[in-house]
């Protein structure tokens, strides 16, 4: 190991260095750097958000610490076997020299460590353990959230890694939102008597950003009216974006993912069309659906073929095959690329710019590790473009790119105080379950999705909304997949206003005839949350109670005959559109009867 080896790593390690950071390591890295020597802690947590250069710096870091004698080893868990393969290819490249197929037993002398899964770890955890007992160890503990991902790997962790002479936590994006301690993790109690978790040295994305270090990150909206059949057996028709009950906001959401229906056929043409324009600044930018499961993926990439006439590589699994698949797509110049979840996090493909976010996991966990596919910058001035249905908690993620958040240990809510993360773990479970476990729904009819059509709804950028909503192959929708591909993020915002601005002038020169969508610019046009439609109904329900009183019916017939003059599903599957009409209605009835 020479002492100039970290030296010539590529900051943007294992990719390409972005524009003005070749042969050097980037401010936050040497300060990062500069912080761990002069304070030689054993415990070190560094947050720095996806594409910024971890790798590099944790690379770097071990380099000094072999050069020094502080350590004689190296052992890097990361979360997925192709993470650790891609990690010991990573420190090949500077001289460190890692084996991820570690196993068990003496470790070749031609080797510096291992790299191993935290699956891995929670199976030996002794084995590990041993190893750093014998000799002085720096263990990398690669997206340090995942320790925590069952309790037995956090425990896992914490008896291999007890004896280790430091460790290096890393992570990229917002911690966990269970309360299960994360190891080797320092956690200090705020004003606000809750515990969070203190890093070391973060670097967020909004200083990445402002440090050219990642893409700016264009969201684009797509909402449209969707029909389902409930396992009830009700038809239901709902429009993405429409104030709806949890359930049937899921529902919607999957009926808009189904490859039978036009929604995902429409964003996905619109998805090529972004990624042929910003191929003119960036010839050899790739586009990636992340997909809810193999099936989904399958059919995905049948309407990729049809649009497109080329055929999309398929990632279906974490086994040798995927990470061929992975690393060749990488390396070639092929347009598309379908995955199930495993390339939402730590997989390294720099040259993908477009994503679709075609899954219903809702967590902010696994939306900002999937944005962070593709905020990796390689040259000043690329963009990234994110293809979103208009769901509420997304949009809500999608204006936070910038918000940065520490692992709370402690949550107390007031009553009635809804948690936004509360059902993270949940849903992550649900999204890992196998498609025949047993649910208990057996009994039940299958949901089925009936019918969906899609709508450009609106771009979200640096916490701001601009558009209007547009038929997909319109011109105003064309005027935002044509945005270039090559800008600097204050012309991202200049350009985006501007369209917004042309986009309303030619819709007010438009008869009302041609005017059938809801022609309001998107910052009029606010999703409305759950909490909000609790209200409407609650004010509903308090509307119908005085009527009761002042009519002398029951509530149920109340409610029946305003589904009756009103239409519509039940109140608890409305919109807030609907509920506001029965209000209206009601309180034209009690008024009458004054």
């Amino acid at each position: 190991m020479t002492t100039t080896a970290s030296h010539h790593l590529s900051p943007a390690f294992p990719g390409r260095a972005p524009w003005g950071t070749a042969n050097k390591l980037r401010a936050w890295q040497q300060g990062a750097m500069e912080r761990y020597v002069q304070e030689q802690p054993r415990d070190f947590l560094a947050v720095a958000t996806p594409g910024a250069g971890k790798t590099t710096f944790a690379l770097t870091l071990a380099s000094w610490l072999l050069h020094h004698h502080v350590v004689q080893q190296v052992t890097v868990v990361a979360p997925t076997e192709h993470l650790k393969k891609q990690w010991a290819a990573a420190a090949a490249r500077i001289g460190i020299k890692l084996d991820p197929e570690y196993s068990a037993g003496p470790l070749s002398k031609e080797y510096h460590g291992v790299a191993v899964t935290y699956a891995g770890v929670g199976v030996r955890p002794m084995l590990h353990r041993n190893r750093c007992e014998q000799r002085k160890t720096l263990v990398i503990l690669d997206e340090i959230h995942h320790a925590g991902d069952s309790k037995s790997w956090g425990e896992a962790c914490l008896e291999a890694f007890e004896p280790a002479t430091r460790r290096l936590a890393l992570t990229g994006t917002p911690f966990r939102s269970d309360t299960n301690p994360i190891p080797f993790v320092t956690y200090e109690e705020g004003t606000d008597g809750i515990r969070r978790s203190s890093a070391d040295y973060t670097y967020g994305y909004g200083n990445a950003l402002g440090d050219g270090v990642v893409r700016p990150v264009i969201f684009l909206s797509y909402s449209g009216n969707m029909r389902w059949r409930t396992k009830a057996g009700d038809e239901i028709e709902a429009r993405l974006g429409e104030p709806m009950t949890k359930d049937a906001i899921s529902q919607a959401w999957r009926t808009a993912l189904d490859p039978r229906g036009d929604w995902m056929p429409n964003v996905l043409r619109a998805a090529d069309k972004r990624l042929t324009e910003v191929r003119k600044g960036i010839p050899d930018a790739g586009a990636l659906v992340i997909a809810t499961d193999q099936d989904s993926a399958r059919a995905y990439a049948k309407l990729i073929r049809e649009i497109t006439g080329t055929k999309a590589t398929v990632v279906l699994s974490d086994e040798a095959a995927a990470s061929k698949r992975i690393e060749e797509f990488s390396e070639n110049e092929d347009r598309w690329m379908v995955a199930v979840r495993m390339v939402s996090e730590g997989v390294d493909v720099p040259r993908l710019a477009v994503g679709v976010y075609a899954t219903t996991i809702s967590t902010p966990l696994f939306f900002a590790q999937a944005v962070g596919r593709f905020v990796r910058s390689r040259r000043r001035g690329e963009t990234a473009s994110v293809f979103l249905p208009t769901i509420p908690n997304l949009l809500g993620f999608a204006s936070e790119m910038e918000v940065e958040r520490d692992h709370a240990l402690d949550k107390p809510r007031k009553e009635g105080e809804e948690d936004p993360y509360a059902e993270s773990e949940k849903e992550m479970a649900e999204a890992e379950k196998q498609q025949d476990e047993d649910t208990g729904d057996q009994d039940m009819l299958p949901f089925e999705a009936l019918e969906s059509d899609a709508v450009f709804d609106r771009v979200l950028y640096d916490g701001a909304e601009f558009g209007m909503q547009a038929h997909p192959g319109s011109e105003e929708e064309q005027d935002y997949l044509g945005i270039p591909g090559l800008l600097e993020p204050d012309q991202v915002q200049l350009l985006l206003q501007k369209r917004q601005a042309r986009q309303i002038a030619h819709s007010r020169k438009k008869p009302d005839t041609e005017a059938d969508l809801l022609e309001l610019p998107a910052e009029r046009r606010p999703v409305v949350s759950h909490k909000e439609l609790l209200e409407l109904r609650k004010q509903l329900n308090t509307m119908v109670g005085a009527y009761v009183h002042q009519s002398g019916k029951p509530h149920g017939v109340i409610h029946t005959e305003l589904r009756r003059v009103c239409g519509g599903p039940p109140s608890a599957e409305a919109t807030a559109g609907q509920i506001r009409e029965r209000i209206k209605k009601v309180q034209e009835w009690a008024t009458r009867m004054r």
